[in-house]
């Protein structure tokens, strides 16, 4: 038995569901049982018609081959014996039955062939005519010889004379006329069909356009960026006199208020990231003084312990506040599209030496390297992809426990792309928050769970680590996405307790022949 395919399942079930066919197969199909209806009604009226004339024309005929067996049969003039047989009648045609009924038997019946001879009926034949009733009213039995219609008729001389004309004629002429109507109408049904289809695509056109403009700007990047709305409807299908044209018109009033608000996004979008990038340049040279006078202070001048403290939480909080400042430049620079600083990146050395860094920075965590036994090298901005690389081991670091387990991975993938994974044992991400953990400033709940996103300071306290005394700005991960997306890479995470893997897949470059990672 042939096995169906998905597609296969999937395009019957469709035509199984009248509901997901299109308008023009809808419209052809009902415009063909519309037709179909009319012929059939046609030809059952046709049918009728004819079978009555047929039968009128038959009647006309039997009453008078009736007529002459009955003149022809009676008893001469004084005589009661010998009788003529009212079969010998002239004028009757061939096929003609008849015969007398005299006494409850059958007397003289007969077939009138073509050579003018006569054939006796049987004796099953003998039956139906005495089941006849002798009223002169026809009615259609089945001989023998075939199909008859009979009409008895009762003489005055104590005699019942059957007459008989075959219905083969009538049949045949009504065969042959079912024929033709079928051959007509499904002739007539083909054509109008094509020609019907033909029509009802021409002027479903239209909507295919209107379809069309809506497809090609549910495609365009509306949620992000500067986005050029000049996708309408041609002139032609926007008139509102018409009914495409009205919905063409309006679809093109709906496009033209979502432009404007694309554009007034765009702009206030522009003015925020200005704002943003503007405030954070000016930020830099305040922040750089508080942090030397702040290191000067401290180098000259004698402090409490409380006052000790009290600089020293000045001091972390300016560099904290640099990092910022300095995370929302960066973010500035590629919500901007600032051109890359394009190079051969080998990935394995990169990876070799953040996750050494981190091991200096975390030797209470355990660090493992999983490395191919070649390079993989991308073509990419060098310090930009080691900015991906510290904010995902640094995200591992500040939010998980001591003696967790972070796994750092580097591999080439069968579509063509680098794999870069870095992957822990810790508590997990919240599955509330998963869908959202790229977001900027995004921060979850500290108290459902031990392990935070990069960025998310834990209210209340957190694990007795290095997560409870750096603070986050919740743009680790922000900057992590925007930098592989401007590399034409992507970025996911998928988050269980017990396990958490952050996935980077860059478009692979190979290494030139003999390139080996530098030590």
């Amino acid at each position: 038995m042939t096995k169906l395919t998905g597609a296969s399942r999937s395009h019957r079930r469709r035509w199984l569901n009248p509901g997901t066919w299109h308008l023009r197969t809808r419209l052809v199909l009902v415009a063909m049982a519309l037709l179909v209806a009319i012929c059939a009604a046609v030809g059952l009226f046709s049918y009728a018609s004819m079978d009555s004339f047929l039968t009128r024309q038959l009647d006309e005929r039997l009453t008078g081959a009736s007529d002459r067996a009955r003149v022809f049969g009676r008893p001469p003039l004084g005589q009661q014996g010998n009788r003529p047989d009212p079969l010998d009648a002239k004028g009757q045609g061939p096929g003609t039955l008849v015969g007398r009924i005299e006494n409850g038997q059958v007397w003289s019946a007969g077939v009138l062939t073509k050579e003018g001879t006569r054939a006796a009926v049987s004796a099953a034949d003998n039956q139906v005519l005495l089941s006849l009733s002798p009223n002169g009213a026809p009615a259609d039995r089945t001989l023998s010889t075939g199909d008859y219609r009979l009409v008895a008729d009762q003489t005055p001389y104590g005699d019942v004379i059957v007459t008989g004309l075959p219905l083969a004629d009538k049949q045949n002429t009504l065969t042959s006329l079912i024929w033709t109507i079928s051959m007509v109408s499904l002739g007539g049904l083909v054509l109008i069909g094509l020609a019907g289809t033909v029509i009802i695509r021409r002027t479903m056109k239209p909507l295919e356009q209107l379809s069309e403009v809506a497809t090609q700007v549910s495609r365009l990047p509306l949620d992000a960026g500067e986005v050029a709305l000049a996708v309408r409807v041609p002139p032609s299908n926007a008139h509102p006199g018409t009914e495409v044209g009205s919905v063409g018109y309006a679809l093109n009033l709906m496009l033209d208020n979502v432009s404007n608000a694309l554009e007034a996004r765009q702009e206030s979008e522009m003015k925020v990231r200005q704002f943003v990038a503007d405030a954070s340049h000016e930020l830099r040279t305040p922040l750089t003084a508080i942090r030397g006078y702040t290191e000067l202070m401290r180098m000259t001048e004698t402090f409490t312990p409380d006052g000790q403290r009290s600089l020293a939480r000045v001091q972390s909080q300016s560099e904290r506040m640099t990092t910022l400042v300095e995370d929302l430049l960066l973010l500035a620079r590629l919500d901007e599209g600032q051109p890359l600083k394009l190079s051969e990146v080998d990935l394995t050395q990169l990876v070799i030496e953040t996750v050494s860094d981190e091991k200096v920075m975390a030797p209470d965590r355990t660090w493992h390297l999983e490395l191919p036994d070649e390079p993989v090298v991308v073509r990419g901005d060098a310090s930009q992809l080691h900015q991906v690389l510290v904010n995902l081991l640094s995200n591992a670091r500040k939010h998980t426990g001591k003696g967790t387990t972070v796994l750092t991975g580097v591999a080439r993938a069968a579509d063509g792309t680098a794999v870069i994974t870095v992957t822990d044992d810790g508590a997990g991400i919240p599955p509330e928050f998963v869908d959202r953990v790229f977001a900027r400033f995004a921060r979850a709940d500290a108290s459902r769970t031990v392990r935070v996103p990069a960025g998310a300071v834990p209210a209340g306290g957190g694990p007795a680590d290095q997560a409870s005394a750096e603070g986050t700005s919740g743009l680790g991960l922000s900057i992590v996405q925007s930098i592989i997306e401007a590399h034409g890479g992507t970025v996911a995470v998928a988050s269980r307790p017990g396990r958490t893997e952050f996935t980077v897949r860059l478009p692979l470059r190979p290494a030139a022949q003999g390139d080996a990672p530098s030590s």
